[in-house]
């Protein structure tokens, strides 16, 4: 989906397409540097990550396997408890595997921690972290980030990947909504 199929709910357009694609290949060789001995699983969490994860992948220039996880965060409304269960686990096995967490966004990084420290207990010869959009006014966490493409500002941002109620995943750039798409309408 294009930007202009969707102009009346796009406040801003912050990358688009061509940008993201040529982030996603600068991360790439920055990843082949530095998995070049041992090329790592890419472990890419549903449902966001999934055009970041295919797009890295094709760019990547290293045989590398991948997998998939879902996790989900308890709260109230928008606000995480920490508490984190697992809704889709992990096929392979990691022990002694060089594991890449690869992310669409960080945002408290709360979730992201637990899930680091989870993969951790599994005897991986290491766990890193890549995103492709990092928020940082929201981080909450003090968690790692080995590769980041972009920071975005505190906004609601959706395309690429990100979504707003399973709507906008598949838009080629990323943008801002206008508050009008997901604020309710004044009584």
């Amino acid at each position: 989906m294009q930007t202009d199929d969707i102009r009346d709910d796009v406040r801003e357009v912050l990358f688009t397409e061509q940008q993201l694609r040529e982030r996603l290949a600068e991360i790439a060789r920055e990843i082949e540097a530095e998995y070049a001995d041992e090329p790592p699983l890419l472990v890419g969490v549903l449902k966001g990550a999934v055009v970041v994860v295919s797009d890295l992948a094709r760019e990547l220039r290293l045989p590398v396997h991948m997998d998939w996880m879902a996790v989900s965060s308890y709260g109230s409304g928008t606000t995480s408890s920490g508490v984190v269960r697992i809704l889709k686990d992990l096929d392979a096995d990691i022990t002694g595997r060089r594991v890449l967490i690869v992310e669409d966004i960080i945002d408290s990084g709360l979730t992201l921690s637990w899930l680091k420290a989870n993969l951790e207990s599994r005897g991986p010869a290491s766990v890193d972290i890549c995103t492709l959009f990092r928020k940082p006014a929201r981080l909450k966490s003090d968690i790692e980030l080995k590769f980041v493409g972009f920071d975005v500002p505190d906004e609601f941002v959706v395309g690429y990947g990100l979504d707003y109620d399973e709507r906008y995943r598949n838009l080629r750039d990323l943008v801002v909504l206008q508050p009008h798409v997901y604020a309710p309408a004044e009584a």
